[in-house]
């Protein structure tokens, strides 16, 4: 079994067609489903953030799994899948778990270095084990991203501007203003979810003298708004029927929703601008979401500066030091031949287990035949002759057994397990039932720990 990747992202694609194959946290199940329902795909986890959506699935045929894989994303985004086809990216087996391992560590995002994705990743393993999607591999797949996630963060300076989508977007706010910063103005944050947070906590740090959060769940964004107002900040919460009256006083619109159509249109747009004072400055949209929050039609109003994902790709601040993102790359590669060496390790484990358990057979075989013949002998002279079969056998599958591990530990190392079963005339089906069995054990010992 192997690890595929299907994706698509800011660097393979255009936002409108990343829009389109959005997957928002409630179809996310639906989707983990429908792979799941490929017989040549045994676990998936789905990635989904503002700029990409990637598929990791445990597959045992590259070309089938991939044509499933492909068909499922098409029918999400209600596109033929050769439309789809063209933006999209593959990775398969090492290069699959170098590119999570590099999303992780911020290294592919569009603003280099930024954090969020490990949460992101975090929230898209929960969400395939609560799907019951991921197995052994998607989990130590999961894990091990993490890890080395945390550890480029800790140990590179790459983040040390702690940039993020939304920290570049309020500079890009700011510089829209005319301002340094934006200290003493007033924002509106759309969207209570994890960006919308962040967004909330930004504009605190900035200086802004009020925020309002509109949301569609009001209790969301009045838990949000009680948050902010724990601080300096004065914030509350409103509906979205109000949100025109509110952009009409407002400096900034931060929009992270995650819907699947506009929530801001042009009719809004209109009655805000027409309520907003004379000699009032430009209202600065930062549309964060994906699919997009804003009607296109609104950026082509007067009064109004559109900050799209688009514009933030190519903004400064959204690339790291040459020296971090070294560093980190470092780390990457490391890690991932660390994970590698373990992985081809676990995957001979099985067979030295049907090894040791073959020669186990063939001691008791004969030890059964030796009582037949010299019934004579006496208990402890039996037990003397067993005790010293058993040890010769065990110092003679030692040197093998322990060498074949190291050996498999290298690149290629799969062809020594391979040997192995075939010097020893271990057929397939010894060797998976000791590592069905070995599943089993480790998924019934993690289900009485939790």
């Amino acid at each position: 079994m192997s690890v595929l990747l299907v994706g698509i992202s800011h660097r393979s694609a255009p936002v409108a067609m990343l829009e389109r194959v959005a997957v928002g946290d409630s179809e996310r199940p639906k989707l983990l489903e429908e792979l799941l329902r490929s017989p040549r795909v045994s676990e998936a986890m789905l990635v989904s953030t503002c700029n990409r959506v990637e598929v990791y699935a445990v597959v045992d045929a590259f070309h089938g799994a991939l044509t499933d894989v492909g068909a499922v994303l098409a029918r999400h985004a209600d596109t033929e899948v050769n439309d789809l086809t063209k933006h999209l990216y593959v990775r398969y087996s090492e290069s699959a778990v170098e590119h999570l391992f590099t999303v992780a560590s911020g290294l592919d995002s569009m603003v280099v270095g930024e954090q969020q994705i490990i949460g992101q990743i975090r929230a898209a393993y929960a969400a395939a084990d609560a799907e019951q999607a991921a197995g052994r591999t998607v989990h130590e797949l999961a894990q091990q991203a993490l890890r080395v996630g945390k550890r480029v963060h800790t140990e590179t300076g790459i983040d040390s501007a702690g940039a993020s989508v939304v920290s570049v977007a309020l500079l890009q706010a700011a510089k829209a203003l005319g301002t340094a910063d934006l200290s003493g103005r007033k924002a509106v944050v759309l969207g209570a979810g994890a960006m919308g947070g962040l967004a909330v906590a930004l504009l605190q740090r900035a200086g802004v003298a009020g925020v309002v959060v509109a949301n569609r769940t009001p209790e969301r964004a009045a838990s949000l708004a009680a948050t902010a107002a724990g601080g300096a900040t004065d914030a509350r919460a409103v509906g979205l029927a109000e949100l025109p009256a509110v952009l009409a006083d407002a400096d900034v619109l931060v929009t992270c929703t995650g819907a699947v159509g506009a929530v801001v249109t042009l009719a809004q747009a209109h009655l805000a601008l027409a309520a907003r004072p004379a000699g009032r400055g430009p209202l600065v949209i930062c549309d964060l979401g994906l699919p997009r929050d804003v009607e296109p039609a609104v950026a082509d109003l007067p009064g109004v500066v559109l900050v799209g994902l688009e514009a933030l790709q190519s903004a400064p601040e959204a690339s790291a030091a040459a020296t971090d993102t070294g560093a980190a790359r470092a780390i990457v590669a490391a890690e991932l031949a660390i994970y590698l060496a373990g992985q081809r390790a676990a995957e001979v484990t099985p067979t030295v287990t049907a090894l040791r358990r073959r020669a186990a057979e063939v001691v008791e075989a004969e030890l059964l035949r030796l009582e037949t013949k010299l019934p004579q002998l006496g208990r402890s002279e039996r037990d003397e002759v067993a005790r010293s079969v058993r040890r010769v056998v065990d110092k003679l599958l030692h040197a093998p057994t322990v060498r074949v591990k190291q050996l498999a530990a290298s690149p290629g190392g799969d062809t020594y397990a391979e040997a192995l079963r075939e010097l020893f005339e271990l057929g397939p089906g010894a060797v998976e039932a000791v590592a069905a069995a070995t599943e089993n054990a480790v998924d019934t010992e993690e289900d009485g720990e939790q």
